[in-house]
């Protein structure tokens, strides 16, 4: 089977949950507060590993507490962490996360995130078929160096640019799968996008950011589904119909879905399907990390759209 290598962020969140968002200036009182294991890399390795993936997840974390439990929590969930370096010049990355009507607002401190180097990306065995996967809560050099090592050995890449940042556009080049939202999708084109935007013109700005007719860009809408343009062709992705507790994390999911069905050798229209359910139940509950689906659960939700 071939693996997926996630390059990315590892964080501890720290969530509080509001009935609204302050305004600038303004406290407003918390309901809950919560400890989560984190990260978008990690949430991404997370959601593919216990979606039937090989995975393994190249980062770095702190010689700390927050450090010492992330560890822990990944190995649980079948996460290969051999390419995981403990670093003790800087903290474990952390967010701080705040939940309100089912939305959230997020400030992250990258911490050890921020070292991981291109050293790091090197060391993993890339095979031809595998899926390599990266966003952007880790240096660009670095990813573009992640990828170009996905292209000398023939294996795809999943690139998820969040949070939107100004980048080398060069590498786009590198990327076979772009998975991003409507906010970052503005933010790369130069471009105002809604959610609620007629089909048409979001897979009209999306085009833009087409490097050759290969390339599949796939744009997640929340409630909406998603829309992606996918070798030379439109799909649509119906939302499912769920009451949101916590969309921290669901965009992660998301991305770590489509990778684990991609290397289970789903074409890209079943795994945007798939990946869309998959996130579906991720929303519905606290958390990142720990709200991933597992196989079994995707099965379940499947199955009962079918009656």
């Amino acid at each position: 089977m071939p693996t997926v290598w996630v390059a990315g962020s590892i964080n501890m969140d720290i969530v509080a949950t509001a009935a609204r968002h302050p305004k600038i200036g303004e406290t407003v009182p918390g309901t809950e507060v919560f400890i989560f294991p984190g990260g978008k890399g990690a949430n991404q390795a997370v959601a593919a590993a216990k979606l039937g993936a090989r995975t393994a997840l190249i980062g770095r974390v702190g010689v700390d507490a927050f450090g010492r439990n992330l560890k822990d929590f990944l190995a649980e969930q079948n996460v290969d962490l051999t390419f995981l370096r403990d670093t003790p010049d800087a903290h474990t990355g952390t967010a701080v996360i705040t939940v309100a009507e089912g939305d959230n607002a997020i400030v992250v401190v990258p911490g050890a995130n921020a070292l991981v180097s291109e050293r790091d990306v090197m060391q993993a065995d890339i095979a031809t078929d595998d899926i390599l996967v990266s966003q952007f809560e880790i240096p660009v050099p670095t990813i573009t160096a992640f990828f170009a090592r996905a292209r000398a050995a023939d294996a795809t890449t999943i690139l998820n640019p969040a949070p939107a940042i100004d980048f080398d556009r060069t590498l786009l080049d590198l990327v076979d799968i772009l998975i991003l939202n409507e906010t970052e999708l503005g933010a790369i084109a130069g471009r105002q996008v809604h959610e609620d935007d007629p089909d048409e013109r979001i897979l009209r700005i999306a085009r833009t950011l087409l490097t050759r007719q290969s390339q599949t860009i796939v744009v997640t809408l929340g409630r909406r589904g998603a829309l992606a343009w996918a070798r030379e062709n439109a799909v649509a992705i119906r939302g499912e119909i769920v009451e949101s507790r916590d969309s921290t994390g669901a965009g992660d999911c998301f991305v770590g879905a489509v990778a684990a069905q991609t290397a289970l050798g789903a074409p890209i229209e079943r795994a945007l399907q798939y990946a869309n359910v998959a996130a579906s139940i991720c929303v519905q509950r606290m958390g990142a990390g720990p709200s991933m689906p597992t196989l079994s659960e995707v099965a379940a939700r499947l199955e009962a759209r079918r009656r």
